[in-house]
């Protein structure tokens, strides 16, 4: 990565961290800055254009679509603009923006390819962060900023098959440990990523067997 690159690198991190400080739904600058070290780590044991998997992953949730009325451009919009900005290559821009936006987890009936194995490096250090100790966090900090019940045993988790159905799920938070982080293990692409998604996805099995064991009072 030459200079002129890392420079670009140094302003995204500002730009976004100043975006998103102070976030609490757990979409914050610590779950980008925790992405972006994931995405470095995963990327050292893969043949990337590092300069892209950095940009990805400093930019995948800046127009997050679950806060802007369920619309997927806002991110893609708001990072080319970005990038256009700091005059990145048409091709490197279009690359990123790309990668932003088959980003999301779309449903556990659905399938969205990511075309290249940047993308794949961003998607899985994401993921991962949707996973183990910091994912169980995130996931009941969303659940609270979105009024969700905790859980409702009357109210069982379903695969969504489009993601407009997921999208528009308001099901307890429990119910999210089934419908997206339980899956997430089988689908990660790397060979870094899928070692640690191992130990991550153990631990979350082990905490509904605790959440289950407490709500009937059996500990």
């Amino acid at each position: 990565m030459n200079p002129q690159q890392e420079k670009i690198i140094a302003a995204t991190a500002a730009y976004v961290k100043d975006l998103l400080s102070g976030e609490g739904s757990g979409h914050d600058w610590w779950h980008i800055y925790r992405v972006w070290n994931n995405a470095k780590s995963i990327a050292a044991h893969e043949a990337v254009d590092t300069y892209v998997v950095e940009l990805g992953a400093l930019l995948h949730d800046i127009g997050d679509h679950k806060f802007h009325n369920g619309d997927e451009t806002v991110g893609p919009r708001m990072a080319r603009e970005w990038l256009q900005q700091h005059e990145v290559k048409p091709e490197t821009t279009d690359h990123i923006c790309n990668i932003i936006k088959a980003l999301s987890f779309k449903g556990a009936g659905t399938s969205s390819a990511m075309p290249t194995t940047e993308g794949c490096v961003v998607q899985d250090a994401d993921r991962l962060d949707a996973i183990g100790a910091i994912g169980i966090a995130r996931t009941f900090a969303y659940g609270g900023h979105k009024n969700r019940e905790l859980y409702n045993p009357h109210i069982k988790p379903e695969l969504h098959d489009s993601f407009e159905k997921y999208k528009a799920s308001t099901a307890p938070t429990i119910n999210h440990f089934y419908e997206k982080l339980l899956l997430l293990k089988d689908r990660m692409h790397t060979d870094a990523a899928k070692r640690i998604a191992e130990e991550r996805h153990q631990y979350m099995e082990g905490f509904l067997r605790q959440f289950f064991a407490e709500w009937e009072g059996e500990r």
